[in-house]
């Protein structure tokens, strides 16, 4: 049965309770039943209207579930997309984890729009075409949910577990780069985890932005000039505490890091 949109309301108030006093809920699924994907969007576009309503600023959006193994494991085989707020960048490179739950980091390649993209039938040159800079990108992810475990809806309501960022301070201009070669070795308190490329991410970052362009797009929305992309995770997160160090390290774009306390 569909969610009134009062019920919509509610849930998403629900999720912004839950990440504004630091404590994990019930995935929607054990509390609500099962949303559709689209009533998930919905609670997303409410958060988003709440948070501009309260002062935040809108600078972007990111793409989850990008990982071809991801996706099998999940039974979907379309990422999902959340969005980015000026709250959500850390200047200082620290992130303060008592301000958050249960925090994972990852490594992602970012995106600035040099233009306007707007769908739908947006293809991966067109996309990149679009890219004025490349930048280097850590993303602290902080689902709402008790122990990290939630539904396909669950996590897009929960503007898919959207929660902290960090970007290189070296852009890098995206004419003649190829994404998908790009490398990453990533590092965590000086010893490697993994290594990865950015074809990890549906097998270019371009087809990563296309597809958001498009979900924009059936959203009446579109991707604004200046606006920064991440553009999905090249790895699995690694849980992170006080005292940590996580460090990105990509080929042709430099490194970025992270310290926790």
């Amino acid at each position: 049965m569909a969610l009134s949109r009062d019920e919509l309301k509610a849930i998403a108030e629900h999720l912004l309770a839950a990440e504004a006093e630091r404590r994990e809920v019930p995935s929607l699924a054990q509390t609500h039943g099962e949303l559709s994907l689209e009533e998930a969007y919905q609670v997303q576009d409410e958060i988003i209207a709440r948070k501009l309503a309260a002062g935040d600023r809108l600078i972007g959006w990111k793409l989850g579930l990008t990982s071809r193994e991801k996706q099998k494991a999940m039974g979907v085989f379309e990422p999902v997309y959340g969005a980015l707020f000026a709250s959500t960048l850390l200047p200082e490179c620290e992130v303060n984890v008592s301000e958050l739950i249960h925090p994972r980091v990852e490594p992602e390649i970012a995106v600035v729009m040099g233009e306007d993209l707007e769908g739908p039938d947006v293809t991966p040159a067109q996309a990149l075409a679009a890219v004025r800079w490349v930048l280097p990108a850590l993303e602290v992810i902080d689902s709402r949910y008790k122990d990290f475990k939630f539904t396909l809806p669950d996590v897009v309501a929960d503007n898919t577990s959207t929660a902290r960022a960090v970007t290189g301070t070296r852009p890098v201009p995206a004419e003649g780069l190829d994404l998908a070669t790009v490398g990453v070795v990533f590092v965590k308190n000086g010893e490697m985890i993994t290594t990865a490329a950015g074809a990890a991410v549906l097998g270019d970052p371009a087809i990563a932005l296309a597809r958001l362009a498009n979900h924009l797009a059936r959203r009446g929305q579109k991707l604004k000039a200046g606006q920064l992309v991440f553009t999905g995770a090249l790895t699995a997160a690694t849980f992170v505490a006080p005292g940590d160090v996580v460090e990105a390290r990509f080929s042709a774009l430099g490194s970025v890091s992270l310290r926790v306390v």
